[in-house]
């Protein structure tokens, strides 16, 4: 279960840059189109890189058409748990919940069986993420919507991730796959977006224009790295890596955005990182 050295650093430098595109919707004035032009310049850039790398093998075509509809629904999810939540409940609990969702279903779906100590890793990472969800009391309160519309999140992310680490090992050209996949999910956000916000479109782009291109940059980087990460190695040990970017983004936002980094991060990060540790020894 060890990750070869290279692969779980591209997955860091991933989960920072994560955390990098989601304090840009964290701070945009309007996410909704925000997040439309972060997806946007994922687009556009792999338009640009399309001619040259061709179609994907056919296998993998029903795998993309279920991503960028998994996607879209995600994004809906995304936006709806930052309208009735705080980040600092939602986030965590999203991501949190992934990575164990993700252990079981590739386990029921592709056959990666993770050892029991492999799991305990999975386990102690997740923990240690869900643990930021209670930084500011239980997530729940007295409104289960944040909880729902957070697990409804988690459910998307474990569903995309293991239908793009099964269509991009059929797609024949790793960097096709993700370069048709950034393409079309670039599309229904964008629509939608221009649907809701058509009376304003110019001053809201105005506005947001600078987010969403950093934003856009950072997300390309990221997924396209764990995209490749699960064509060699084992989703659940990729999705546990790129879920350190909780840590991160809570990093960032104590030096960036000046939000505290008290005792409960400090103990939240040492579990992760001891998760990870244990997930990368496991055999």
């Amino acid at each position: 279960m060890s990750l070869q050295p290279e692969v779980l650093a591209l997955v860091l430098v991933a989960a920072v840059l994560h955390a990098g595109w989601n304090a840009c919707i964290k701070i945009g004035g309007d996410r909704l189109v925000t997040l439309a032009i972060v997806n946007g310049v994922g687009a556009v850039l792999s338009l640009v890189a399309l001619p040259f790398l061709g179609l994907p093998a056919s296998g993998s075509w029903p795998y993309l058409a279920a991503s960028v509809a998994i996607h879209t629904a995600y994004y809906f999810f995304l936006i709806q748990q930052y309208r009735v939540g705080d980040l600092s409940h939602v986030y965590p609990l999203a991501r949190g919940l992934s990575p164990l969702l993700i252990a079981a279903s590739a386990a029921f779906f592709a056959g990666e069986l993770l050892p029991p100590l492999a799991w305990m890793g999975v386990v102690i990472a997740s923990v240690g993420i869900i643990s930021l969800a209670f930084e500011k009391g239980p997530p729940w309160r007295n409104d289960p919507g944040p909880v729902l519309y957070a697990a409804g999140t988690a459910l998307c992310i474990a569903s995309y991730s293991v239908v793009d680490g099964l269509g991009v090992r059929l797609a024949g050209g790793t960097f096709a796959y993700i370069a048709w996949l950034f393409f079309l999910d670039g599309i229904p956000i964008a629509v939608f977006a221009y649907v809701a916000r058509r009376h304003q479109v110019r001053t809201v782009l105005k506005a947001e224009a600078v987010k969403g291109l950093v934003g856009g940059a950072l997300q390309m980087m990221a997924y396209g790295t764990v995209i490749w990460a699960m064509s060699v190695t084992a989703m659940a040990a990729v999705s546990t890596l790129r879920e350190t970017s909780v840590i991160f983004a809570a990093i960032i936002g104590a030096f960036v955005l000046g939000e505290r980094f008290g005792a409960r991060r400090i103990v939240a990060a040492v579990l992760v990182a001891c998760g990870v540790i244990v997930l990368n020894v496991a055999r």
